[in-house]
């Protein structure tokens, strides 16, 4: 596998090419570097599998290697480096682009290389990419990204009704009548989703979108009941705070 690294600090070049090497068998070449554009001529005149991205350099930010190269071309994978703040991980989650927190760590490293191998569809990454610059840009959380057999399917939240846990995958059941099974555990998506719009978690199996409720029924137990009848548990420790919610949304 040929990598390129992309980072203006030598220390983090340096690091990620030792734990590339010496972690890393697969990687037969590994060039470096030390800014955008520098990369950019690299990535013109080399087939590239894998790319490490830095984001915040001096003069142009990682997120600018687009704006110099068109995403119709790129045929690599992507991983960024970045030290940015919650909201721009959850950008990359959202966006299903992989990414690696500084400092770097060994193991984490490993695990990103080891992913690109067993990708979902690399046609998927230039509709990944855009969704990732937008969503950088917009601040806005408005789509939520699905591994599915045949890419990445992209969702709008407000489109969600309520996702519900089925061991170790989730299904996401949508205001078109589709339930969708995804190979993630519920907690994934919970992280995201939880406290944002309307989204609220009942039950440890459930998250409900509040927009989609139509009633809360007190019989036999507690349990929201949804805009097409669907019925959501809500556990006695939550059914105190759900009430308290609703009337703060009113």
């Amino acid at each position: 596998m040929k990598v390129l690294i992309i980072d203006d600090e030598t220390k983090a070049r340096q690091l990620l090419k030792a734990i590339l090497e010496e972690y890393c068998p697969d990687i037969t070449e590994i060039f470096l570097a030390e800014n955008l554009m520098t990369g950019v001529e690299l990535i013109k005149e080399n087939d590239f599998q894998l790319v490490f991205l830095d984001i915040e350099m001096p003069e142009h930010s990682g997120l600018e290697l687009f704006d110099y190269i068109d995403v119709k071309d790129v045929t690599f994978d992507l991983i960024f480096a970045t030290a940015y703040s919650e909201f721009a991980i959850q950008a990359f989650e959202f966006s299903a682009i992989d990414y690696l927190l500084k400092p770097l760590r060994p193991n984490k490293v490993q695990e990103a290389v080891k992913k690109v191998s067993n990708k979902i569809n690399q046609s998927q990454l230039q509709l990944r990419l855009l969704e990732l610059k937008n969503t950088l840009a917009t601040e806005k959380f408005n789509k939520i990204a699905l591994p599915v057999e045949e890419g990445v399917l992209f969702i709008k939240t407000n489109e969600i009704c309520y996702l519900e846990a089925d061991g170790m995958y989730t299904n996401f059941f949508l205001n078109n009548d589709k339930k969708i099974l995804i190979s993630k555990p519920m907690k994934y998506f919970s992280d995201l989703l939880e406290n944002k719009e309307l989204f609220y978690k009942p039950h440890r199996s459930y998250l409900v979108n509040l927009k989609y409720l139509h009633k809360i029924v007190k019989k036999d137990g507690t349990y929201i009941e949804m805009e097409k009848g669907d019925r959501i548990p809500v556990s006695k420790e939550k059914k105190e705070e759900l009430i308290s919610l609703l009337q703060e949304l009113q």
